[in-house]
């Protein structure tokens, strides 16, 4: 499915975090880069997840990588969580849930303006928009109140990360949406 190779970069990241923050940084930061300069060569279009992960993570590489080297690695998550909820959050403010972007490049055109279709894709990214919230507040916890032990954060992120990729891939067939 097309969104989970948009979503490649966060997932790259949340994997590597526990070998190096700056490592993992970089990596989310190339996956971005590639994934976004491949649509556009293809389609002279960037997406908005494609953008919002290129520029955040090439941020967050930058600032964490030169400016506070010292930034814990639950620091860095929570701001890239946060981030990608507020994201994710104002595609649906803005009308424009980013699933949409993905869902047309597999689904007929006679599709896309159904009440089914636009519904799923506005739970979609609600959905995701949620993950990443519960994810930063995990993160956040264990950063600032230390509420949480390193080992259960890590354990919510991935849960949480393999929750969002399952419901991804199976609800749009649960509800009957057709694909290409």
């Amino acid at each position: 499915m097309g969104i989970l190779l948009g979503f490649a970069p966060f997932i790259l990241f949340a994997l590597l975090t526990d070998v190096s923050v700056s490592l993992a940084l970089w990596v989310a930061f190339a996956a971005a880069f590639s994934i976004g300069i491949r649509d556009f060569l293809h389609d002279k279009r960037v997406r908005v997840l494609d953008g919002a992960s290129l520029a955040l993570f090439a941020a967050l590489a930058i600032y964490a990588g030169f400016i506070q080297p010292a930034m814990s690695v639950e620091a860095v998550r929570f701001v890239a969580d946060a981030a990608m909820s507020v994201i994710a959050l104002g595609t649906i403010f803005f009308r424009d849930p980013y699933t949409l972007e993905y869902a047309r490049d597999y689904t007929p055109k006679s599709e896309w303006p159904k009440l089914r279709f636009v519904r799923l894709n506005y739970f979609l990214t609600l959905f995701w928009c949620l993950c990443f919230a519960v994810m930063g507040a995990a993160d956040g916890l264990t950063a600032f109140t230390k509420v949480f032990p390193m080992s259960l954060d890590v354990v919510i992120v991935l849960a949480t990360l393999a929750l969002a990729v399952i419901v991804t891939i199976r609800l749009p067939m649960s509800a009957g949406v057709t694909s290409r």
